[in-house]
């Protein structure tokens, strides 16, 4: 009964249908029809022009989106707890060839605008100090928890007060959304977001991420980067047909409400030890070391959240059982 991450569940299979669906003769690279049918279909999405690339993960869709944004000499703000500084072993450096990241406190994992202006503040206008470029929030974010459209709206209008481009990391977008009932657009550009990392593979998917540009002039340079870092697949038809399928019908909603439940049932069942509160799809709870080992001698898997501390993640295909199963010892315990 796993519950270590969303990363490890099971491919959808529409995914898998539209995977077949694309194997056949089509043009390479990003040249197929459904690479370049993209565009239109988020830009049916959002509700306005949007640009649109596919990269293989995570990792490469935020970094190389903050490579647009940030010259070597720059920086970025983000949380502390950011999965840029937390997860991705230096990537935003590498791919920026060296920017820098700057660290914001902030209840929940999320950014504030006084955090953003607490990190500005003390910089000095000059060629010995590193300035930001852009700021990078997560939705949701590494707590778990959701912005809502007002507040990535305030953190928008403190970015542009400062020059600053928003990248939104939304690893797991498609929760938060579900979570506040909004438009994507609510949750993300209307706000200010300039890019969009449009989170797949925790959702469904089973090796494509979307880039989605709000300010289509900064895609033309990251279509060059993504070649130049490796990304650039040549069957990337198959990236392309991942994401239409989870868009499609809005599958990638009907994932997320399914996988945001189960978080919901599992939190239900401790409410006193819930470290964060439970927004998305993830449960971070307080237990101790001989309470975790009961736990997994049950047979359920999940990630240690410091000494006393839990995480459980829940996927779209979550068994109804085993979150029940969970829930009852959990209570117990």
């Amino acid at each position: 009964m796993q519950f270590l991450s969303d990363n490890a569940a099971a491919v959808h299979p529409a995914v898998w249908s539209a995977m077949q669906a694309a194997d056949g003769a089509q043009a390479p690279y990003d040249n197929d029809s459904l690479s370049q049918s993209l565009d239109a279909r988020f830009s049916e999405v959002f509700g306005r022009d949007c640009t649109t690339i596919w990269v293989a993960s995570g990792t490469a869709a935020n970094c190389l989106a903050l490579a647009s944004m940030v010259p070597p000499h720059g920086a970025v703000i983000c949380h502390r707890d950011a999965h840029i500084e937390q997860d991705e072993c230096g990537a935003p450096g590498f791919f920026t060839h060296g920017a820098k990241l700057m660290l914001a406190e902030g209840v929940d994992a999320k950014l504030t605008p006084a955090a953003m202006e607490a990190c500005i503040a003390p910089i000095r206008r000059d060629v010995h100090r590193v300035w930001p470029h852009a700021v990078s929030i997560t939705q949701a974010s590494e707590a778990g928890c959701v912005y809502r459209p007002a507040e990535v709206a305030a953190i928008g209008a403190c970015a542009q007060g400062h020059g600053l481009k928003l990248h939104m990391d939304g690893a797991r977008f498609a929760n938060a959304v579900a979570h506040l009932g909004c438009t994507p657009a609510a949750a993300s550009c209307d706000g200010g977001v300039d890019v969009l990392s449009f989170g797949c593979v925790k959702n469904g998917g089973m090796s494509a991420e979307a880039l989605v540009f709000f300010d289509p002039a900064l895609a033309e340079d990251v279509k060059y980067r993504r070649k130049r870092a490796g990304h650039l697949q040549s069957k990337g038809r198959f990236l392309a047909a991942q994401i239409h399928a989870l868009l499609a019908g809005d599958l990638w909603l009907a994932n997320a409400r399914a996988a945001n439940a189960a978080a919901a049932e599992i939190a239900a069942a401790v409410p006193h030890r819930l470290l964060h509160p439970v927004e998305a799809n993830e449960v971070f709870v307080t237990l101790s070391p001989a309470e975790k080992a009961g736990l997994r001698a049950q047979g359920f898997g999940f990630y240690d959240w410091g000494e006393t501390g839990a995480r459980f993640v829940a996927a779209w295909n979550c068994a109804p059982a085993d979150v029940a199963a969970l829930a009852r010892a959990l209570a117990a315990v």
